[in-house]
């Protein structure tokens, strides 16, 4: 199992590094820069160890040294099964809610509005611990725990008198098992006891003297108080199996109390877990479920033991490292750092025309450039503290790297969508159930996926989505008498669709489904795939537009409006002095709905299915919404009317939709509502949760001011205690996932996404190169491989604050690219699939070049 120096994998080089290659770029320096999240010692909070995971299985890496725990997760473990998402009375209710409204009487339509509520989410479960005891090792130094980003591994060195020990820890998406390899530098010294636990009903046998076999199974309906899962009946089965293989010939393994394994004088061990669950499917009962976990892990198992760790490793690297190193990021506010200077060696000025990207493929430029690698060396909690004295920029890329990392470990192909906490929790009730939200949280983590080149991370969300419709369209007939499909404020894993339990002001909120559809028309924007258009994408979108046409109704003017209508967790002061929540075509609502909207009638375009009657009937419909209004303040309303805000530094900023993710506001189409906007964000202010902030970011970014998007980075950047957490003000733990605080995992997928929107944004038409960038703060700088709308992939260099190089190219059959932007200048372009683009500075084209 151990086979070191058998496998040697030499990795291909991203297309994007290649292209730069062919363009006669300097060398590839991040190659050289370490991408790792450091920690000087072991951890002592959740929030300090280090997470791995394939997509569904996942583990934290705790790092002891007396004691080692992975603590460990798979995407399937939740409470509960499928649930009944209608509500028979609802719509006498929605008859009553709409005619208070109607009169004026928001805070008695709000009161009304809890009758329209449904159950509340199932919860995510831990899957348990794998817990490795070293009794011996007391005193140790030059202890030191790593997650390297670049291999995707976790590695614990320290040393006990002359022994250096070390552990690697990898969780492989080929064989689907996690892998760890514990070892030392003198033979004969490898020594533990190994075990498996979890909170959950179970029960654990040892078999064959080297296999931990751990059975059992969630609780089969949600815990009205959290309390003994005993004391519900029997939900999801699930098995975990851990493997022991130990090198050496003194080595030995003894079975204790039928539970444990003892192992003594190895000279390596080498553990797999995997693990299964009984899940058939979001409507499958799992008392009907017909798998068997064990069955399942063993499946898995016995590939895996099968080959060597060598082997394990280097086809996890490979399949982890095609999606990682499609991006790459250097920033510098040196103006003599990596990316000008001598240091660096060129290809020729002129090799680009000559020369293709697959025989730049095998080239490599060899060069040391090792200044400055200490800082990177430094625990990462130190790096954060420290970042308001010295704003280093390799922070802030190893910061856009993790959340690109995190998002490849929780979502893949295949498995369940990204959670409120990805796939790593340690609780049986973590806060807000771990339930995905889809009235910001869902759809920011999936924010990352296109622009940052992990198309593929969003399938998961795609199956979902699917999932809803089935269960949304029995909530949409029978809740609201309507057609199509709908989905509100929260969901779990039975794809719940029906109202949340409790507040109106966030339990009632059925654009969370609109908003969800619109990731289907965005995947299309960015990949050109037509295919997916037709058979994935516009049937979802087409039954969520039919939804919303039934769910606009006559207003008391012109305009359709929604009725009722929330601005997502936020209250308003009524005319009559009383706080309320409901009201009728908030901002955000219309906003949403003029997205879906639009995404129908473009995709119906390209489909040749612009006569059907929802497209009659949306073409209709959209010159009757309601326009984006402008408040007496000068900022933009919230909802319909100038209600006043009690809570003006309220964390969420809906109604500011249309800038960023939407597509109804721009500085060159609506420039007053964008100054509308930047009041918004005035008035609500910087500080907020990591996801507020994240979104703040992308929508100052969106508004080209560099200098308010980068502070948003400073407020991020801010390191949160675990023992004193300060709810809703945000910033970071030691292992860099972000806060709310407790721990929410969105703002670490909204980083990368506003990051990136900074140095690219895209309309499809309409391509802009750095429009938010800080040049004061990062006057040198390089991104490879961002994704553009119309199916482009792009690779910027700037110098002393200004744009160096652009390359651009297209792999698909089409796209739809007609104009770069670059402060102020504009060209008109015409990108060719399979041909390599270099502009310069004043956007001239120099080179083109078969890719």
């Amino acid at each position: 199992m151990d086979g070191d120096g058998d496998w040697v994998w030499v990795r291909r080089p991203a297309e994007s590094e290649a292209v730069a290659v062919a363009a006669g770029w300097p060398a590839a320096e991040e190659e050289a820069r370490p991408l790792k999240v450091v920690f000087a010692s072991p951890a002592r909070y959740f929030t300090d160890a280090a997470p791995i995971g394939n997509g569904s299985l996942g583990a934290l890496v705790w790092g002891g040294v007396a004691s080692e725990k992975l603590q460990l997760n798979h995407d399937t473990l939740w409470t509960g099964g499928p649930g009944n998402y209608t509500n028979p009375k609802a719509p006498s209710v929605l008859s009553k809610v709409r005619n208070l409204v109607n009169r004026g009487q928001y805070a008695e339509a709000t009161a009304a509005a809890y009758d329209l509520s449904g159950d509340q989410t199932q919860v995510y479960q831990p899957l348990g611990d794998i817990v490795m005891s070293y009794d011996e090792h007391v005193k140790y130094t030059n202890y030191k725990r790593d997650l390297d980003l670049r291999t995707a591994t976790v590695n614990v060195t320290y040393t006990v008198g002359e022994v250096v020990h070390s552990r690697e820890h990898f969780s492989s998406n080929p064989h689907q098992v996690i892998v760890s390899k514990i070892s030392t530098n003198k033979p004969g010294t490898v020594s533990f006891t190994v075990s498996l636990t979890t909170p959950l009903n179970h029960r654990i046998r040892v078999t064959n003297e080297n296999e931990i076999i751990m059975e059992g199974y969630c609780p089969g309906e949600r815990p009205t108080e959290y309390g003994n899962a005993s004391d519900h009946p029997n939900g999801i089965k699930f098995s975990a199996i851990l493997y022991l293989h130990m090198s050496g010939v003194n080595g030995t393994v003894e079975i204790i109390n039928d539970k444990m394994l003892k192992l003594v004088g190895a000279d390596s061990a080498v553990l797999l877990l995997a693990a299964a669950t009984s899940f058939e499917g979001p409507f499958i009962n799992p008392s009907e479920s017909k798998l068997d976990p064990t069955s399942l892990s063993l499946t898995k198992l016995n590939v895996a033991r099968n080959m060597s760790y060598s082997q394990l490793k280097s086809y996890h690297m490979d399949d982890y490292q095609n999606l990682f190193q499609r991006v790459s990021l250097q920033l510098s506010h040196d103006s003599n750092g990596a990316l000008g200077g001598n240091s660096l060696v060129n290809l020729p000025e002129n090799s680009s025309q000559d020369i293709s990207v697959s025989d730049c493929a095998v080239q490599t430029v060899e060069y040391s450039r090792l200044h400055g690698f200490n800082n990177l060396e430094k625990p990462t909690v130190d790096r954060i503290l420290s970042f308001r004295d010295d704003e280093d920029p390799s922070l802030v890329e190893l910061l856009f790297q993790f959340g690109r990392y995190l998002l490849i470990s929780c979502s893949r192909p295949g498995t369940q969508i990204s959670n409120l906490q990805g796939i790593w929790n340690n609780e049986t009730a973590p806060p807000w159930d771990a339930a995905p939200h889809p009235n910001i949280n869902l759809q920011m983590n999936y924010w990352p996926a296109l622009p940052c080149n992990l198309s593929e991370c969003q399938e998961p969300l795609f199956d979902f989505i699917g999932s809803l419709s089935v269960n949304g369209a029995k909530t949409a007939k029978i809740n609201y008498e309507a057609s199509g499909w709908v989905s509100h404020q929260v969901t779990d894993l039975w794809a719940k669709t029906s109202p949340d339990a409790g507040d109106p002001g966030w339990a009632l909120w059925p654009m969370g489904g609109p908003w969800l559809a619109t990731h289907l028309w965005e995947h299309y924007s960015y990949t050109m795939d037509k295919h997916f258009l037709e058979k994935t994408a516009y049937p979802l979108l087409e039954g969520s537009a039919s939804f919303l046409l039934d769910w606009l109704i006559e207003g008391n003017g012109e305009y359709l409006e929604t009725n009722p209508s929330t601005s997502p967790e936020h209250y308003f002061i009524a005319p009559d002095g009383r706080k309320a929540c409901v009201s009728y075509s908030t901002t955000m609502d219309v906003s949403v709905i003029r997205e879906v909207f639009t995404a129908v009638l473009v995709s119906s375009d390209i489909l040749r299915k612009s006569d059907t009657d929802v497209v009659q009937r949306i073409k209709k419909a959209i010159p009757r919404l309601p326009s984006i209004k402008v408040a007496r303040d000068g900022t933009i309303m919230e909802w319909a009317q100038d209600f006043q805000d009690p809570e003006v530094h309220h964390r969420h900023v809906s109604h500011l939709f249309g800038l960023y993710p939407g597509h109804t506001m721009s500085l060159e189409k609506t420039p007053d509502l964008c100054k509308a906007v930047a009041n918004s964000l005035h008035k609500r202010g910087d500080e907020g949760p990591g996801w507020s902030t994240s979104w703040k970011m992308a929508l100052w970014a969106h508004l080209h001011n560099s200098e308010h998007a980068y502070k948003m980075i400073l407020q991020l950047i801010t390191l949160v205690d675990p023992k004193h957490e300060v709810e809703k003000e945000g910033g970071l733990y030691s292992n860099l996932f972000t806060a709310h605080p407790p721990f929410q995992i969105d703002a670490n997928f909204g980083f990368p996404a506003a990051l990136s929107e900074m140095l690219v944004q895209s309309t499809g038409s309409d391509l802009y190169l750095l429009p938010a960038l800080p040049r004061d703060r990062w006057p040198q700088g390089c991104v490879k491989g961002l994704m553009a709308r119309g199916g482009v992939t792009i690779n910027i260099s700037w110098k002393e604050g200004s744009l160096h190089e652009a390359l651009l190219w297209s792999t698909g059959s089409q796209n739809s690219l007609a104009k770069l932007h670059y402060a102020g200048q504009v060209t008109r372009i015409s990108v060719s699939p399979g041909l390599v683009y270099r502009f310069s500075k004043e956007l001239k084209c120099l080179k083109t070049w078969a890719l």
